[in-house]
């Protein structure tokens, strides 16, 4: 039944009704993130989602309190989890002019990471597939190679994944 109601109206099965009637009020009749092609949770906010390039799976904001700014552009890979509280940022302010931002690379998250509750990833980062970013960790730099642990402010690699048991977990799973 969860498969029929998925693939007629379109909507995720791991979510209840309630975060659809919340997503409806909050999206299409407040107009918060109304830009968004996706539901997102109401606490969450989403700039310039036209920069988003998501793969399967992926539902930016969909955890409580995101913050994600996409004026440089941000790619998240497939089945990619983003937890609460979590910010994204591809520009930062102008030194001088406040109103505006500065060029910065978009921010590209590979598929199968998990970003953690409260992690910050600042404009410009990499990371590879199968990256996990330790909860309340802050993303200066690129990790583009994956398949590790990082945490800590500022982010470092506090332990490494199998790369051949990855690629087994990503050949047998999807969501």
């Amino acid at each position: 039944m969860k498969r029929f109601i998925q693939k007629i109206f379109g909507l995720r099965t791991d979510v209840g009704i309630h975060f659809y009637v919340a997503d409806f009020f909050f999206r299409k009749i407040l107009r918060q993130n109304a830009g968004t092609s996706w539901a997102v949770h109401y606490t969450s906010t989403i700039v310039c989602p036209q920069n988003i390039v998501r793969g399967k799976g992926v539902y930016p904001g969909d955890s409580p309190n995101n913050y994600i700014e996409a004026y440089n552009g941000i790619e998240i890979g497939d089945y990619t989890n983003i937890g609460p509280g979590v910010g994204i940022l591809s520009a930062n302010h102008n030194k001088i002019n406040n109103a505006a931002h500065d060029f910065a690379p978009p921010v590209k998250i590979g598929k199968y990471c998990w970003i953690g509750m409260q992690a910050v990833i600042l404009p410009g980062v990499t990371l590879g597939d199968f990256t996990i970013v330790g909860a309340g960790s802050v993303v200066t730099k690129s990790f583009p190679d994956g398949h590790c642990v990082i945490a800590g402010n500022p982010a470092a690699i506090i332990n490494t994944l199998d790369s051949d048991e990855c690629k087994r977990f990503a050949s047998n799973h999807t969501r």
